[in-house]
């Protein structure tokens, strides 16, 4: 297996942050390591797994009971929980380097006709400030310095190395592979206006300007540093899309305001309570017809005992405390209780739209190794 190409190859615009020779090592590091952990070291889980007793008949629970204890199990993970912190750092130093310069770069960037508005009086939510998801150190919605956009930064890069550069040169490969599985399943969609929840700083979201040309892109998020990143990073790319600092749970969009509502691993990181309340404030939004799409990784029901708890690493290791019930989810009776009918509710698996990673997936779905399963699941339902 070949590894994924240079971190030198994300797309360049100008918030991402200029790496130095040392930077670009580290994390360059960063990524090799977690490519090496991926494919090299998890694949022996497995044969942990039988040595202890294990079946294939087993859930997710007895895997973890027999799992729990096992040197070579605990290794991995605490070399792949190390290889997340270090990912955080290694970005962090450049941002931290050239904070000023960035902040200067953004006042010249010529407008693309899109907007940004911040509510600094919105209540981040408790699922947020309580804990760093994913261990970003501060989370999306830490500020430390005026008009910050340092969480945005950190993200953007960081993101390239956690996929090893297998959502494409500008991490967009969700809302490509979205906007695909849109094509196929509802061909005579012609939305006017459309929404991205939770969208940070806008990977997944920027696509849909290109693909649908005549309709206006708006997309949302509680953590204002993400979104400042998000509309001047859009803004230098020529991309047209207003931002605006909003919960999902109830936002300020008129009702039946929407053609097409979409997010793009947005679930795990929400409550039960909350995505509940999302899709309850996705069905006063969409118009009659309109589509709401929400994209994540596979629910554990589709996969085989092992291989969901592999998945499940999150949950207990990468402070992503809601990512197992997000994958437990029950789509028609989440969509029946939105207020949608449960006979449209759909669930679908799509290819990932960046080919060009072909070669360089594990073909797995599991802890540490995002988007390596090569497709993206999708579930969500038509008004």
């Amino acid at each position: 297996m070949v590894e994924s190409g240079s971190v030198q190859n994300q797309t360049p615009h100008t918030m991402l942050a200029q790496s130095s020779g040392d930077e670009l090592a580290r994390q360059e590091y960063v990524k090799s390591l977690k490519f090496h952990l991926a494919s090299k070291v998890s694949p022996a889980n497995a044969l942990a797994f039988a040595a202890q007793g294990g079946k294939p008949e087993d859930d997710r629970h007895e895997v973890a009971r027999l799992l729990k204890n096992n040197p070579f199990y605990n290794t991995w993970s605490a070399m792949l929980r190390t290889s997340q912190e270090l990912m955080w750092r290694s970005v962090q130093l450049p941002i931290e380097r050239t904070f000023d310069e960035i902040k200067d770069r953004s006042k010249k960037i010529v407008p693309a006709g899109g907007s940004l508005s911040l509510d600094p009086e919105l209540e981040i939510p408790a699922y947020h400030r309580h804990v760093d998801i994913h261990c970003m150190p501060g989370g999306y919605h830490g500020e430390f310095a005026e008009e910050d956009f340092s969480s945005g930064a950190i993200y953007d890069r960081a993101v390239y190395l956690y996929a090893m550069g297998r959502m494409g040169p500008e991490n967009s490969d969700i809302g490509d592979t979205l906007i695909n599985l849109l094509r196929d399943r509802f061909p005579d969609l012609r939305p006017l206006r459309i929404l991205d929840m939770g969208c940070s700083v806008g990977h997944s979201t920027l696509p849909y300007v290109d693909a649908f040309p005549e309709a206006e892109v708006h997309a949302i998020d509680v953590a204002a540093p993400m979104l400042r990143y998000a509309h001047a990073r859009a803004e230098n790319l020529g991309k047209p899309v207003h931002f605006s600092q909003q919960n999902a749970e109830h936002t300020n969009f008129e009702e039946g305001s929407f053609d097409l509502i979409v997010s793009h691993i947005l679930v795990h990181e929400t409550s039960h309570h909350a995505s509940r309340k999302i899709m309850r404030e996705c069905r006063r939004l969409l118009r009659p017809g309109g589509v709401v799409v929400h994209g994540e990784t596979p629910p554990y029901r589709d996969l085989p005992g092992f291989d969901a708890f592999m998945l499940d690493w999150d949950t207990r290791n990468n402070n992503e405390p809601y990512w197992g019930a997000s994958h437990e989810i029950d789509v028609p009776s989440i969509c029946e209780e939105s207020g949608f009918d449960p006979a449209k509710a759909f669930e679908s698996y799509q290819l990932s739209a960046f080919d060009a990673a072909e070669a360089k997936r594990t073909r797995k779905f599991q802890g540490g190794d995002f988007g390596g399963g090569g497709q993206w699941y999708f579930w969500g339902t038509q008004a």
